[in-house]
């Protein structure tokens, strides 16, 4: 069957994770998931899969249909700077897991790349396994993979441990937001 992935999944086969300090449950690993579980870029047909409920899992994801999803989707595909992982549970054919890597492109640092964690979320059901830390460890070598000068994400104070587990550190700047209702925009 032909997959339409957001991206090649061979840039996560290559990724080296030799140099990465931090430990994992034995037998789970970025490249060893959990029995049955499989780690892979967001596909067109993950609409079927569940996707946008384990998303709904973490904010608030509105009604998007399939036409929507498919038009967001190929525009991100056509992008570039969208890198979508999922966990897959292969047995159920069921997306469990998502995170996002989003690539900007910059002037600063001799035209550099800065990427950002986004959208970190996995099933209710499946919490606890370290699929979450899978993730974020994913992103965290692909962004340097990728070439990025710095990898950052914005969390809540609940979340720090968390993160701080896989290397991210305070840096004392401030995270500013002003949002629009949707009848603003």
């Amino acid at each position: 069957m032909d997959q339409n992935f957001l991206f090649d999944p061979s840039i996560l086969a290559d990724l080296d994770y030799s140099s990465w300090k931090s430990s994992f449950r034995p037998g789970v690993s970025p490249h060893t998931p959990p029995h049955g579980l499989k780690v892979r870029p967001l596909c067109a047909t993950d609409y079927d899969k569940g996707f946008l409920g384990v998303l709904a899992q973490l904010t608030k994801v509105g009604t998007v249909t399939r036409e929507q999803f498919m038009a967001r989707f190929n525009a991100m595909k056509d992008d570039k700077s969208y890198y979508v992982c999922v966990i897959e549970d292969l047995n159920k054919r069921e997306v469990i897991g998502a995170a996002t890597l989003v690539i900007e492109q910059k002037f600063i640092h001799s035209c550099g790349m800065r990427a950002r964690v986004e959208d970190v979320v996995v099933d209710d059901t499946y919490r606890g396994k370290q699929l979450g830390k899978i993730l974020t460890v994913v992103l965290i070598m692909l962004s340097k993979h990728l070439g990025c000068y710095k990898i950052s994400l914005e969390c809540t104070d609940q979340k720090l441990p968390f993160y701080q587990q896989v290397g991210f550190k305070q840096d004392g700047t401030n995270y500013m937001v002003r949002r629009w209702e949707q009848n603003d925009v």
